[in-house]
């Protein structure tokens, strides 16, 4: 299972993330966050991580020259859309670095208007909010069994240790991972 941690940006979490089974690393791009490093860190902080810990790149409507640059200034491995982004933005994105798109999970929510973002290495489903996550909430998670698509997918929103067992027991074929 892949594991994704997100919204880290103090020396003391990395030395910490540094030394922890995880796979993946998110980097918070979008400005209106508390956890937004675009002006606080420095690129080489993130070189505590091996290199078999992938650098997400978080980024919510951004101009695609933003994600190219801070792709290279960060050695992103993914560009993770996580706002409105329309299908050609993804394409144009998805041809400069991978890129890990984003669907914000409501009770009305259409899986079926997703399989044309067939460009992104994994689908993230998150809890539909105003300001693009980060709210600590779950959406109800058996809307995950709506998705038929092949793309494979990370979940996130309101992940908590207390649901250790019930994401051990989720049986879509496509899930694989969390996103923290």
């Amino acid at each position: 299972m892949i594991i994704k941690v997100c919204g880290i940006k103090s020396s003391e979490n990395i030395a910490f993330l540094s030394k922890a089974d995880i796979n993946m690393v998110g980097l918070n791009f979008y400005k209106p966050s508390v956890r937004d490093i675009s002006n606080d860190v420095e690129p080489e902080i993130f070189d505590a991580f091996p290199p078999s810990v992938k650098r997400v790149g978080i980024f919510v409507n951004e101009d695609p020259e933003t994600v190219y640059r801070k792709s290279k200034e960060f050695k992103l491995d993914f560009a993770q859309l996580h706002g409105d982004e329309p299908v050609e933005y993804c394409y144009e994105v998805a041809m400069h670095v991978p890129i890990i798109k984003v669907f914000r999970i409501d009770e009305n929510f259409d899986f079926k208007g997703i399989d044309k973002f067939t460009m992104a290495s994994y689908y993230l489903f998150d809890t539909h909010t105003r300001n693009y996550g980060g709210s600590g909430k779950k959406f109800n998670w058996e809307n995950l069994f709506n998705y038929d698509g092949q793309l494979p997918f990370l979940l996130s929103g309101g992940i908590g240790p207390h649901d250790y067992e019930t994401i051990l027991e989720l049986s879509h074929p496509q899930f694989v991972g969390i996103d923290i």
